[in-house]
């Protein structure tokens, strides 16, 4: 039996102001977030951790299945009209948030779309929640703001211009990012390697 409401993807609204993105309430329900919080993997630091690097329960090893296969890169590629099955992956999984994070980005040019699930039962906070910006340099100028509460899924198609980011909130927040990937071999390395300068860069900030 599935855990997501895939026909919740297909009936979210696609927006193209500032750039192409969706917003998918619903995506799970109420009873799969418990299931799979219960599963969440136990980490304790606030960065981005690799899933191949992590241990978690079966409900939350099953959902990540269900994210990473043919059918679901599929429906998103249709709604995104792009063909995604064939593409490569990432998916990292986070639970804490610091300050030095929701800094104004695009995402790496390697990326063609990001998926963001969100898995917090609750947010009451003003801040930490997502902006879809129209530009790099006013994080009050968006168009959406998008709070990070469980079963809700966000994607976007990356360009050149998808500028993202949040206000400051330090805790907990629990989210998944799958990424779609440019297949170029080039386009990979380049990514990994724009991967180790943001966490060079976050420690040097933590250091000061």
């Amino acid at each position: 039996m599935s855990l997501i409401n895939i026909q919740a993807l297909r009936d979210a609204e696609l927006h193209t102001d500032p750039f192409d993105y969706m917003v998918v309430p619903g995506f799970l329900s109420p009873e799969v977030l418990a299931r799979v919080n219960a599963d969440y993997p136990a980490i304790e630091t606030a960065a981005n951790h690799a899933l191949e690097n992590l241990q978690c329960g079966p409900a939350f090893a099953a959902l990540m299945e269900e994210l990473r296969a043919p059918a679901f890169a599929t429906t998103l590629g249709e709604r995104f009209d792009m063909e995604l099955a064939s593409l490569p992956t990432t998916v990292t999984v986070r639970k804490f948030c610091e300050r030095t994070d929701g800094n104004i980005h695009t995402d790496h040019k390697s990326k063609v779309i990001t998926v963001l699930v969100y898995f917090n039962e609750k947010w009451d906070h003003e801040d930490g929640q997502l902006r879809m910006l129209r530009s790099k340099g006013d994080i009050e100028d968006y168009a959406a703001q998008v709070a990070p509460l469980g079963g809700t899924l966000l994607a976007f198609r990356r360009t050149d211009h998808s500028w993202h980011g949040h206000t400051r909130f330090v805790g907990e927040r629990r989210m998944v990012q799958l990424n779609y990937l440019d297949e170029s071999p080039l386009a990979v390395a380049a990514q990994r390697i724009s991967r180790f300068g943001t966490h060079f860069m976050k420690n040097v900030l933590r250091i000061r």
